[in-house]
Parts: structure tokens; C-alpha cells; sequence
């Protein structure tokens, strides 16, 4: 069992090297052999140095750290509304027939549509961010959530409430604890949409973080500071989905030792 664990395990690793691979030999093999200039394609050595370079950089960190605050702030307000909205979707049929039809109608839609106003109502600093980051992550996460409980035996439910359990507690008990699997799912999709969201509000309008440092890079043709945003965002993306990967098996297993 240990060598076939060990064999699955080195298996995934290849998998996911394969495709990073897969982009950085032909980029490595277009810039080294100069069939794009260095001007538009620099070397991936050299941004490379340049990113470990700029990790000492007090400057860049503090860009590294405003993104990051408007990641977490805008996904954990998404986190919260999304399962809370959508349990009580489930539970109450009031909440249920105002929630379906707004869902149908502003999911579709485009939200950074609503960036321009978001600026003008909320300001040029973290606010508009924040709040476009929880426009765009918190459908994946309610709808999720949504469909987690709707699915929950309803057996669990009718044993809660013989026991005595309240109809509220028996929502954010019973039925929040039996969607769980469902619910990281969403947050996880919602996770990865706060991460692109994040960089492009930033990209757009902003001061201060990653975004707004590739644009000021581009502007000035400094191609390979371009490219370093853009492997920050890809790393920590990675960091934070290997976390959440951790946190969730957690979570999992914690659920079903109590169950």
C-alpha cells in the first residue's frame, strides 16, 4: 500500500509540473532563440530573478499585501453571505422566492459592468475593490450552498426537530453541516474568481497592489517587471488553493468523525 501511495503520489506531482512545463520551455525557447524580441517576451530566467529580487522589496511586498487584503476581505464577505442567503433560501420560502429570481437575474450578468459605479459610489481605494469581489464570488458560493441543502436527506431534518432542535439551529447545524461538501466547492470556485477579480479591479483603477503594477510596468515598457505580477498572482493563486485543499479535507474529516 505505502509503494502504490508513494507511485500515486509522484504521479500527481509529474501531472502538475507537465503543463507549467509546457509554458515555459516553448516561452524559454521563443525569447532565447530571439524569435520575439526581449522588448515584448523577455527570458522567464529573467523575471524569475527579477521576482526573487523584488521579494526584499518593501515597496513590492506592500503591493503583495494591499492585493491579498482585498482578496480575503471581498472572498470572506462572499463566504458568509453566500451560505448564510442560501440556506436560508432553503429553510424559509419567503427568502427562497426573493432570492431564485434575482439569482437568475444578476448571476449572468457581467460584473465588472458595475466596477465604473462601484468606483463612483464607493472611491478609488480598497472599498470598490472589495465590493466587486464579492459581487463576482458570491453566486458560485450561494448557488452552491443553495444546492447543498436542497439535496440534505430530509430524514436528518425530521430526527434534528424530534430531538428538539430549533428550525434555525437545525439550519446552521444539521443542514449547513450536511452541505459542507458542497459549500467548499463553491468557495473554492468563488476563491479563484476573487483572485482574477481582484487583479483585473486592479489592472482597471487603482493606485496600489499587482494590478496596477504590471500597468505602470507596461506603460513604461519595462516588460520584465510586466511579467512578475503576473507570476505572483499565478503563485499565490496556487498557495491559497493548497490551502484551501488542506482546510477543506480538514474540515471533511472533522465532519465525518462527528457524524
Amino acid at each position: 500500500m505505502n509503494a502504490i501511495a508513494l507511485r500515486r503520489t509522484v504521479t500527481e506531482a509529474l501531472a502538475g509540473v507537465v503543463p507549467v512545463l509546457c509554458i515555459l520551455v516553448p516561452w524559454y525557447i521563443l525569447s532565447a532563440g530571439h524569435f520575439v524580441p526581449p522588448a515584448l517576451l523577455p527570458s522567464p530566467v529573467d523575471v524569475f530573478v527579477r521576482f526573487v529580487r523584488l521579494l526584499g522589496d518593501p515597496a513590492f511586498l506592500h503591493n503583495v499585501g494591499v492585493t491579498l487584503f482585498r482578496l480575503f476581505a471581498g472572498f470572506g464577505i462572499a463566504v458568509v453571505l453566500g451560505v448564510a442567503i442560501g440556506i436560508l433560501a432553503v429553510g424559509n420560502r419567503v427568502v427562497g422566492a426573493v432570492v431564485k429570481p434575482l439569482v437568475r437575474v444578476l448571476a449572468p450578468l457581467p460584473k465588472i459592468a458595475l466596477y465604473p459605479a462601484l468606483v463612483l459610489t464607493l472611491g478609488f481605494d480598497h472599498s470598490s475593490k472589495v465590493a466587486l469581489v464579492v459581487a463576482d464570488a458570491l453566486f458560485p458560493i450561494l448557488l452552491a450552498t443553495y444546492q447543498g441543502a436542497a439535496s440534505v436527506d430530509p430524514k436528518l431534518v425530521w430526527s434534528a426537530r424530534a430531538a428538539g432542535t430549533s428550525p434555525t439551529r437545525c439550519l446552521f447545524t444539521v443542514v449547513l453541516m450536511a452541505a459542507l461538501p458542497s459549500i467548499l466547492t463553491g468557495a473554492r470556485i468563488g476563491l479563484v474568481i476573487s483572485c482574477i477579480v481582484v487583479f483585473l479591479a486592479e489592472m482597471i483603477m487603482s493606485t496600489d497592489g499587482l494590478g496596477q503594477m504590471l500597468v505602470k510596468a507596461g506603460r513604461t515598457f519595462q516588460t520584465v517587471d510586466m511579467f512578475v505580477p503576473i507570476i505572483a498572482i499565478s503563485v499565490l493563486g496556487l498557495a491559497l488553493n493548497g490551502l484551501f485543499n488542506l482546510l477543506s479535507a480538514r474540515l471533511l474529516i472533522g465532519f465525518s468523525t462527528r457524524s
